[in-house]
């Protein structure tokens, strides 16, 4: 071996542990960054003419297991749609309020009859007459908060859709841009590793929001894809996703009468739930709860209202057939066609709230009942007491009975959420985990570390040495 060539193959080794040892400082420095894949140098054996001359560096290796990412990026957004419909179950069993305190709608309708048995044993009494109203009215205000706080989640479940479809459209233009940076970058042999970084971040959030399938593309471009078949990205082609909030919503308003769905690339994505190819994540977990779960918990309360309602109007003899009864629909009877927004509309007789003695004559009678005479009060406690289906073929129950079991109902919705929240969480954790394990090692790379120490020691070691060998030979 010549001089010349060990002094080559001398300098390629320190050129060679030069790079790995600032890969192996950016593998260190990034072990906490979210999306960072670890990097190793990539090195074969310099020849020419069957004579070694030296090592080169080939390029760059980012360490991912795409099957690995897939799974997790899958489990992702499952478990952000699961997450969405449980935490916004468990906000409304809140706002509805707790029997434990007192504040659910069963508990006001047992205050309802504990008032109405305390006046039954007094009914003289003006005092107790007026805790009956009070407890009436609370009960009606229970309905009417109910009422309106499932209407503003399905106001905020809207206004959620609206904005994951222009993060998600933002994300789609972003990887767009990254396919065409990528594709450039490779192939004037530059190095696209922290493109494929951001990739990568884009694609996770991208996964939150809509399940995808990722496909290569020459050059190290991608394609994404629903698992229903629908085209999100393609190149440098993104698709556009469009939505038009809807700032108020009725009790009356579903889709697709009155709320949008989705569009993509300006036409509807198909499937009578507005998200169509486009369901799973986040986005279609928002689409249910405003178009499946908060309407059966606002119909519900509408059907509650309706048998509070008759079951007082049918309790007092002294009622016209069109008068209202001590309960009313915004002050006047009932609708006999529809109860939609009764639960908001839902109040009581003003003539009885100014009157109080009216629970004990009638909300109708022509003349004052007896003030010892409990007649009536008894009608009332009968009727809330009396067992009645909420719905045609429905299990008959009390007042109070089919208000606890709506209650329940939603303790069970929230229960079966937060079950398939647990498994999610856990799939997702574990495949996470086997994610990380194949990140970066700090221990490992410091070893790696000590290795190009080594290396980079008995190269400049070959260097001095032939420096000291030209030296005497130059003294001659």
């Amino acid at each position: 071996m010549s001089l010349s060539t060990a002094f080559g193959n001398a300098l390629s080794g320190l050129g060679a542990a030069s790079r790995m040892s600032e890969v192996v400082a950016s593998n260190l420095a990034n072990a906490l960054t979210e999306g960072y894949a670890r990097r190793s140098v990539e090195l074969s054996s310099l020849s020419v003419g069957g004579r070694g001359m030296g090592v080169r560096v080939d390029g760059i290796a980012r360490h991912v297991n795409t099957a690995l990412l897939a799974e997790r990026r899958s489990a992702e957004g499952t478990l952000a749609g699961d997450a969405a419909l449980a935490g916004a179950l468990r906000g409304l069993e809140d706002d509805l309020g707790s029997t434990d305190a007192g504040t659910s709608l069963a508990a006001r309708i047992q205050a309802v009859e504990e008032a109405l048995v305390s006046a039954s044993a007094d009914p003289s009494s003006d005092t107790r007459l007026s805790q009956v109203m009070d407890s009436l009215g609370s009960m009606a205000s229970t309905l009417n908060q109910g009422a309106a706080t499932v209407q503003q989640r399905r106001e905020e479940a809207d206004a959620s859709i609206a904005t994951q479809v222009g993060d998600l459209n933002a994300a789609l233009q972003g990887l767009a841009q990254l396919n065409v940076d990528i594709v450039r970058a490779r192939a004037i042999g530059v190095d696209a590793a922290g493109l494929l970084d951001q990739q990568g971040v884009l694609l996770d959030k991208v996964a939150t929001m809509v399940p995808i399938r990722q496909m290569e593309r020459t050059g190290g471009a991608i394609a994404l894809i629903t698992p229903q078949g629908a085209t999100l990205l393609d190149g440098s082609r993104a698709a556009t996703v469009g939505f038009v909030a809807s700032p108020t919503i009725t009790g009356a308003m579903a889709y697709p009468d009155n709320l949008q769905g989705l569009t993509l690339n300006g036409k509807p994505v198909g499937g009578d739930d507005g998200v169509g190819a486009l369901s799973g994540g986040s986005l279609g977990a928002a689409f249910v709860l405003r178009d499946e779960t908060l309407p059966a918990v606002a119909d519900t309360l509408d059907l509650l209202a309706r048998d509070l309602l008759d079951r007082f109007a049918d309790a007092d003899p002294t009622l016209g057939a069109s008068d209202a009864g001590l309960l009313t629909d915004a002050q006047g009877p009932a609708s006999a066609t529809t109860t939609s927004g009764l639960a908001r509309r839902l109040a009581v007789n003003t003539a009885a709230a100014g009157d109080p003695t009216l629970l004990r004559d009638g909300l109708g009678a022509s003349t004052p009942a007896d003030p010892g005479d409990s007649t009536q009060i008894g009608r009332w406690i009968d009727a809330l007491a009396e067992s009645r289906p909420l719905t045609s073929g429905g299990s008959p129950g009390s007042s109070a009975a089919l208000a606890a079991e709506f209650v329940s109902d939603i303790g069970a919705r929230r229960l079966s959420a937060e079950q398939k929240e647990t498994y999610s969480s856990a799939r997702w954790s574990t495949l996470r985990s086997s994610e990380l394990a194949g990140g970066v090692d700090s221990d490992q790379e410091a070893q790696m570390l000590l290795q190009i120490e080594k290396a980079y020691a008995a190269n400049a070691r070959v260097i001095s040495a032939l420096d000291n060998m030209m030296q005497t030979i130059l003294e001659i």
